[in-house]
């Protein structure tokens, strides 16, 4: 086009060439500097690196694993840190915590969203949470939703934000505000039962199950979340009176109305509530988005004796918990045991209890070891009541073993932290985990039951300038890519980056050997690599 321009002025201007010789110069300057900066532009500007061409080389296999981490805001456990903190702390205190996950290269944060019937987001359903203002009902201000900024704070980063609800607690016992008057105590009072110094909802009504369901789903139809998630709060913890005697709980109404005339026990009515809930969860969610991952992590043991040398809590007769039904019925993507106990004591020993977990697989769900990350550090406040021995203190190396343990162990696809201030506050932990087990990053899990087609094969162009090179690359037909995996050799070494799908460019200061760019969807399925490698 420059070639051209210059071409067409002689032509325009020929038959007063002679007598305009004097009076042109400023025009004819003009143009020659306009040429003159075209030429400098084209010099400077990259161009295509020539010496690349499409090769049929493969790409080591990037590593995959869930690397997760839970973020409590019940009694502000993680995040915020106190209700006291100003909009624009709340925002510094959560982008500081992405910003060490996306450090220790996890890929997964558990973000607790409905602590106990409220929100740390915009609900039209349920009041704001007092954990983010002090009190319950009252927005934030300045106004932000604190759902909306962690999902944009947690992508820019290539982490998954998977929302983690509490499905049945309506008022923790250290709540300090005032109810609100959109609280569920106040709206439908008859669905809620008092239990020790507690709210609960009623899983035996029918319109509990519709209630909570519906929160769910206004979540996941509204924000752009990778997942859901439920931890191991059922029916409640067994509470006890002044006297010191256990407290059964308070559904007789639920049981008369809807169990009493059926065939089922009144303990196997319960369990059965809660498997129809969670049943109903997993079939709402697939069907409105079905990339979007459900994921449990209940309570480690399933039953006393199973397997046999195993002894504590009995989460099935206690919590109404039937979670080995959940994993073998596959009404989930991901099963998170909260596995708090050490390798080596025969009663909880962590590692016959993954292998149980895993045995129990029917249906290949991914299985993620709950990791009690919190016994490495300082005491830290902990939400749970269940027995799993919090006060214990653990070296670093405990966690360490126990993540290697999860990645021998066949069926085992990752592990999830307990909890975020564990990973904050523990610079020794943080330090031999970046040393020992996070060095190289690590894709997120794939779910091929949910889309194992995967995304088209990308695009990639590559650009020299200033002995640098400039990458570009794009998926076909618009797709809408996750992440992706950018890998380089130089020499015999390769290098594995996961960048967020927002990214698609980069720079290398150097000429790798051979590119390579692999699209990954929400579902984790992979595209083919293109690759291109130096002319022989």
């Amino acid at each position: 086009m420059l070639q051209s321009t210059h071409q067409q002025t002689p032509r325009t201007h020929g038959s007063q060439r002679q007598e305009k010789k004097v009076t042109e110069p400023p025009q004819r300057i003009i143009w020659n500097t306009l040429l003159l900066f075209s030429l400098l532009t084209l010099l400077a500007s990259p161009s295509p690196a020539a010496n690349y061409v499409a090769s049929h080389i493969s790409p080591p296999t990037p590593v995959r694993e869930f690397r997760g981490v839970w973020m409590a805001s019940v009694a502000n456990i993680d995040w915020p840190s106190s209700p006291r903190l100003s909009t624009a702390e709340q925002k510094a205190e959560l982008a500081a915590m992405f910003d060490r996950a996306a450090q220790l290269k996890l890929n997964v944060v558990v973000f607790q969203v409905r602590p106990a019937c409220d929100a740390l987001y915009a609900s039209s359903i349920e009041p704001w949470s007092e954990y983010l203002t002090g009190t319950m009902g009252k927005a934030p201000d300045p106004y932000y939703d604190p759902l909306q900024f962690a999902i944009e704070e947690a992508h820019k980063r290539g982490l998954e934000l998977h929302a983690w609800f509490n499905p049945y607690r309506a008022r923790h016992a250290a709540a300090k505000s005032p109810i609100a008057a959109t609280h569920i105590s106040k709206t439908h009072p008859d669905l809620v039962r008092h239990y020790g110094k507690s709210l609960w909802l009623d899983p035996g009504e029918k319109e509990v199950q519709n209630y909570s369901l519906s929160v769910v789903m206004d979540v996941v139809k509204r924000y752009d979340v990778d997942g859901v998630h439920f931890d191991d709060y059922f029916y409640p913890y067994k509470e006890r009176d002044a006297s010191g005697r256990e407290l059964d709980f308070p559904d007789d109404a639920s049981w008369q109305r809807y169990g009493a005339g059926g065939k089922l026990s009144r303990d196997d009515w319960r369990r059965e509530n809660v498997n129809v809930f969670i049943q109903r969860t997993y079939q709402s969610i697939k069907s409105a988005k079905p990339w979007v991952k459900f994921g449990v992590s209940p309570f480690g043991i399933w039953r006393p004796g199973y397997p046999p040398q195993i002894k504590g809590f009995d989460a099935y007769t206690n919590l109404y918990a039937d979670s080995r039904r959940w994993l073998a019925e596959g009404w989930l993507d991901y099963f998170a045991p909260q596995l708090y106990w050490g390798i080596n004591p025969p009663d909880q020993s962590f590692p016959v209890l993954l292998k149980w977990w895993t045995q129990q697989n029917k249906k290949g769900r991914q299985i993620v070891a709950g990791l009690d990350s919190t016994k490495t550090g300082p005491s830290l406040r902990s939400e749970s009541s269940n027995g799993n021995g919090h006060s214990t203190h653990w070296e670093p190396e405990e966690i360490i073993n126990q993540i290697r343990i999860t990645r021998k162990q066949s069926g085992v696809a990752g592990h999830l932290h307990w909890n975020m201030k564990s990973l904050m506050h523990n610079e020794t932990f943080d330090a031999a985990l970046l040393r020992d087990l996070y060095s190289q990053p690590a894709l997120p899990v794939a779910y091929p039951w949910l889309d194992a087609a995967g995304p088209g094969k990308p695009e990639l162009t590559v650009h020299e300038a200033g002995g640098r090179l400039t990458l570009n690359w794009r998926p076909p037909n618009q797709e809408k890519v996750w992440l992706w995996v950018l890998q380089t050799q130089t020499g015999k070494d390769w290098k594995t980056e996961v960048l967020p799908g927002s990214r698609t460019s980069g720079t290398l200061d150097s000429s790798p050997t051979v590119l390579a760019i692999t699209a990954i969807n929400r579902c984790g399925t992979a595209s083919k690599p293109v690759v291109i490698a130096t002319k022989p």
